[in-house]
C-alpha cells in the first residue's frame, strides 16, 4: 500500500509541474520566429509603446503574434508589416501596429506609422491598400465568441500626416456561436 502512494504522490507531482510549465509557457514551447523577436525588440524599444503593452511583452502576458501580413499600405512600392500583439487569452489581439520605411531609404529600421495600442479580440486584414480593423461590440448577453456587432474600420495611408487615417467606420452582424 506504501507503494502505491509514493508512486501516487510523485505521478501528482509531475502532472502539476507538467501544467504548471503549461501555464507558464502558454501552452507552448515554441520559440519565437525571427519576425515575432525583431518586432518585440522594436516595440520594446519605441517610446511611444503604452507601458502595459511593454510590461504584456516583458513579462510573457502578451506575444506578437506569429501571424504578420505584410503589404504596401504607404503607397511606396514597400511592403509594410501589420503586427498584433495577442495575449493568448480571452482578450486575444490587444494592440495593433503598422511597421513602414517610408520617406526613409530601404535598408533603414522599421518605425511604427500607425499604433492602437487599446483593443480586445481585435483581428486585421488588408485589401485594396487600406488596413481593415475588426472589433467586437457586444450587446448583454453575448459569449465571448460570439458578440451582437463587430465595427469594422478602414484606414488608409494620408501622404500629408504620414500614418494611417480613419477613412470609415461601420458595425456589421457578429459571428453566430
Amino acid at each position: 500500500m506504501r507503494r502505491y502512494r509514493t508512486a501516487f504522490s510523485v505521478l501528482a507531482a509531475l502532472i502539476v509541474a507538467v501544467a504548471l510549465a503549461l501555464l507558464t509557457s502558454g501552452g507552448s514551447s515554441a520559440a519565437p520566429s525571427k519576425s515575432q523577436a525583431l518586432f518585440k525588440k522594436t516595440l520594446l524599444a519605441d517610446a511611444k509603446t503604452t507601458t502595459a503593452i511593454k510590461e504584456l511583452l516583458r513579462d510573457g502576458g502578451g506575444i506578437v503574434a506569429p501571424d504578420t501580413t505584410f503589404a504596401d499600405l504607404t503607397g511606396d512600392g514597400r511592403s509594410d508589416a501589420v503586427v498584433l500583439v495577442d495575449t493568448a487569452g480571452v482578450a486575444g489581439a490587444v494592440a495593433l501596429f503598422v511597421f513602414s520605411t517610408h520617406g526613409e531609404a530601404e535598408e533603414s529600421d522599421l518605425r511604427a506609422v500607425y499604433r492602437s495600442q487599446r483593443l480586445y479580440r481585435a483581428d486585421s486584414e488588408v485589401a485594396d491598400g487600406a488596413l481593415i480593423v475588426r472589433t467586437p461590440r457586444f450587446a448583454q448577453g453575448d459569449d465571448v465568441c460570439c458578440p451582437a456587432k463587430v465595427v469594422q474600420r478602414v484606414y488608409v495611408w494620408s501622404a500629408a500626416s504620414k500614418t494611417l487615417r480613419l477613412r470609415g467606420s461601420r458595425e456589421v452582424a457578429g459571428p453566430t456561436g
